[in-house]
């Protein structure tokens, strides 16, 4: 188990606020092809004028300059190896006593940010000579301290806002995650133990190699990728080696911002360069929001490299910010907006501290020794537990396997069985019950279904007689053949409401789920309904045959002719007007009308995709029982 120990030197935190130092590219005025100086020969906008300070013409107004202050300022002629002493070497300690630090590289493109942090072969830049020192200041590490190091590097880019492995080249995009403690880490990241610079160099060089790189107008090797590289030490101590301290150190080479009107950019570069200005856009947002002085929400995810630099600008690192401009015209407005950002990030307070882990072991009590005297004997006490213990687990039923002969596990079998015997029982009588109930519900029905048989023959009896004049004999109140005129319509409504109610709220089983539909409320009338109802299956054309041999056969004859009319000449709405037919089947049958022709017969509604003979002879019940009724 790791616990996590936050201290800073002298034992209380320290706020360290972020440095930024300037450096100052040479002027590279070139010549066009009629021989004339760029930048119409007015020279550099922009002087140093001491150590910390420089001047910028205003672009308002060229008679006048804007005057910068910071903690360090590099000329045209610095080296190389007084940046690093004055900008880069007072923070590397730190990394040794388990602190983070950081170095980044900031400013528009071609403005010699690779070059200051890579450098060349003749004057190297920070990144080998920060490694370089901390080879050189663990090796002057006394002794008699106690503490052994260990130094070891992870190399990445972010393109695009992908994250890729430089050391591992075939490795996809990684992604970033954060500890329990608040610590950014990247799951999959390569990390390389090294001993020596030299080891560093065959490491470093090669993987430099894979960052992407392109030329533009304004750069010939121009970065298209912003490059990340960890130097992670750690120390342990030698008396406890459960205590280690962990210092990383960021070595960040940021891309350019780009104006692709000056670079010509195009097709992948464009997409390149809109990545790389994003990321530094929201870079600027972080910046804003940590000098706002309020309790804002810091944008570290909305970019990956922010989120990777979150340690960097306010959070826990010594952080350098090392700002590259270049003095042409060309450069102004980027030099401008360089300057104000460099004097923006100044501003941020960071709070270092060591990061501690210390491995915690469960300590035991001394409470037998203590008991014991010391002396190294066995309690008493503890013999009788250990005694008493062993007899509990030998007299344990998972100590030894019963037999089936013993009279104990015999009876417990047919105590069992017999339990289980009661339990069958109860739940069988249960259901003979239930059976028994919806039996009597179903020749309930019966006896109801016979009555409306006796009706049903009546009706058809009436439309014999009254032939001539069909529809008038069902809308009129006297009935010849009835002593009460009120009884037909009576009989007609409960054939289309009053069934479907009551054999809704019966339900007695499953299998008299077919009777919820109302279209079958004639069919129960020409049919007995058996001891075990059915589903309707492959009967349907039989019954619905039984069904129409109970009407006149004019009547029948006039409805089929009405229905095959419709079929045949009715638009989408009056095909929507025939029962159980739907827009979807409406347009369904006017397709297959169109490609077929009329329909010779209403069996052929069968041929229509999605009319089966189920629901062909649901839908001629239903729509001959409606024309009988109007």
């Amino acid at each position: 188990m790791a616990q996590r120990v936050a201290v800073s030197d002298n034992g209380s935190k320290k706020a360290s606020r972020v440095r930024v130092a300037v450096r100052l590219r040479p002027y590279m005025g070139k010549q066009d092809d009629k021989g004339k100086q760029d930048d119409k020969g007015e020279g550099p906008c922009v002087r140093g004028l001491d150590s910390q300070n420089l001047e910028i013409i205003n672009w308002r107004n060229a008679t006048e300059t804007v005057k910068y202050h910071f903690d360090v300022f590099h000329g045209e002629n610095t080296t190389q190896q007084e940046v690093f002493l004055s900008s880069v070497k007072p923070i590397l300690p730190h990394v040794l006593r388990g602190q983070n630090a950081s170095v980044f590289a900031y400013g528009p493109t071609g403005a010699g940010k690779t070059h200051t942090m890579m450098g060349s072969s003749e004057q190297p830049g920070m990144i080998p000579r920060a490694v370089g020192e901390i080879f050189h200041l663990v090796n002057d590490q006394d002794e008699n301290e106690g503490w052994d190091y260990t130094v070891g590097m992870s190399y990445l880019e972010i393109y695009n806002e992908k994250v890729l492995d430089l050391l591992s080249p075939s490795s996809l995009d990684l992604p970033i995650r954060q500890d329990k403690d608040k610590n950014i880490l990247i799951p999959g990241l390569t990390h390389t133990t090294i001993s020596s610079f030299a080891d560093f160099d065959r490491q470093f060089v090669p993987a430099s190699l894979n960052r992407t790189t392109a030329s533009t107008k304004l750069n010939q090797r121009s970065s298209r990728s912003h490059a990340i590289l960890l130097i992670k030490v750690v120390r342990t101590q030698r008396a406890l080696a459960t205590r280690q301290q962990t210092g990383k150190l960021y070595l960040v080479d940021l891309a350019g911002s780009e104006d692709n009107r000056r670079t010509g950019n195009q097709g992948i570069r464009l997409k390149e360069s809109g990545a790389i200005n994003l990321s530094l856009f929201t870079l600027n947002k972080v910046v804003d929001s940590l000098n706002s002085g309020a309790s804002v929400r810091v944008p570290y995810r909305d970019s990956k490299l922010t989120r990777l630099l979150q340690d960097s600008l306010g959070g826990s690192a010594h952080s350098v910010m090392i700002t590259n401009i270049a003095p042409e015209y060309k450069y102004y407005f980027d030099t401008f907006s360089t300057l104000n950002f460099a004097a923006k990030s100044k501003l941020i307070v960071n709070k270092p501290f060591t990061c501690e882990t210390v491995a915690v072991q469960p300590v035991k009590r001394a409470r037998e020794e203590h008991e014991a005297g010391g002396s190294g004997t066995v309690p008493h006490k503890k013999k009788q537990r250990e005694e008493k213990k062993a007899e509990q687990d030998a007299s344990s039923p998972s100590s030894h396997v019963y037999s089936l002969s013993e009279p104990s596990v015999m009876d417990r079998l047919v105590a069992l069985e017999k339990l289980m015997m009661s339990c069958q029982d109860k739940d069988s009588v249960n259901m003979l019950k239930h059976v028994a109930q919806s039996r009597k519900e179903i020749q309930e029905l019966k006896e109801k279904q016979k009555e409306f048989e006796s009706k049903t023959m009546l009706l058809s009896q009436l439309a014999k007689e009254n032939s001539t004049r069909p529809e008038a004999a069902f809308r009129t109140n006297e009935a010849p053949l009835q002593p009460k005129p009120g009884t037909v319509s009576k009989v007609n409504k409960k054939q289309a409401v009053v069934q479907p109610l009551q054999v809704s709220q019966l339900q007695p089983l499953n299998q008299l789920a077919a009777i919820r539909k109302q279209s079958v409320c004639i069919k129960k009338a020409g049919k007995m309904l058996p001891d075990h109802m059915e589903l309707p299956g492959d009967k349907e054309n039989i019954m619905l045959k039984a069904w129409e041999s109970q009407l006149d056969v004019c009547i029948l004859e006039q409805s089929r002719q009405k229905i095959l009319q419709i079929l045949n000449a009715g638009s989408v709405k009056e095909l929507k007007g025939l029962q159980q037919i739907g827009d979807k089947k409406a347009k369904l049958i006017l397709g297959w009308r169109e490609i077929h022709g009329v329909f010779h017969k209403l069996e052929d509604l069968c041929k229509v995709e999605g009319m089966t003979e189920k629901r062909f002879s649901s839908f001629m019940k239903a729509n001959i029982l409606s024309a009988i009724g109007k």
